[in-house]
């Protein structure tokens, strides 16, 4: 397999590389979700998001990720997606880890994040990166598809 190499990008959701790459997540959660992606779908709305991190190859981007803040120290990890021949290479986990050093650059101290028990590769990837399952909160609270999580990040 060829190594390649990776850019991080720091931006907005105004990115338009970010737009495009949460196009295709929202395609591929509606197919995941089925009958659930319009629940959810009203929960993952990427305007004024000011935290995106967007992966790039040979000037391609071809992974998203970003946080919104959720209480005075906590940020919600939001929008993770990896195109599929990108995926399986650590890419999601560099992503991840960046976030969360930015949101701990920027005082907060705890990152929370609803998944769904369709998207197993999430939850793995949230677990190795030292996720552990909480309750689920807010707006996800009896719904028994999602998997909420959190973690301590200073």
């Amino acid at each position: 397999m060829i190594k390649l190499m990776y850019t991080f990008i720091r931006a907005d959701s105004s990115n338009e590389d970010f737009k495009k790459l949460v196009l295709l997540l929202d395609k591929e959660l509606a197919i995941r979700d089925g009958e659930e992606h319009a629940f959810y779908d009203q929960f993952n709305k990427i305007e004024n998001i000011k935290h995106v991190i967007v992966a790039y190859t040979n000037e391609q981007p071809l992974a998203a990720g970003a946080f919104k803040k959720f209480s005075p120290e906590t940020v919600e990890i939001k929008r993770m997606f990896v195109k599929p021949g990108f995926r399986g290479r650590g890419i999601a986990f560099q992503i991840l880890q960046q976030l969360e050093n930015w949101a701990a650059e920027l005082g907060y101290s705890h990152c929370v994040l609803e998944t769904g028990k369709k998207q197993p590769e999430a939850i793995a990837l949230y677990k190795k990166s030292g996720y552990k399952v909480i309750p689920n909160y807010g707006p996800y609270k009896n719904v028994s598809n999602s998997v909420c999580m959190q973690k301590e990040i200073s």
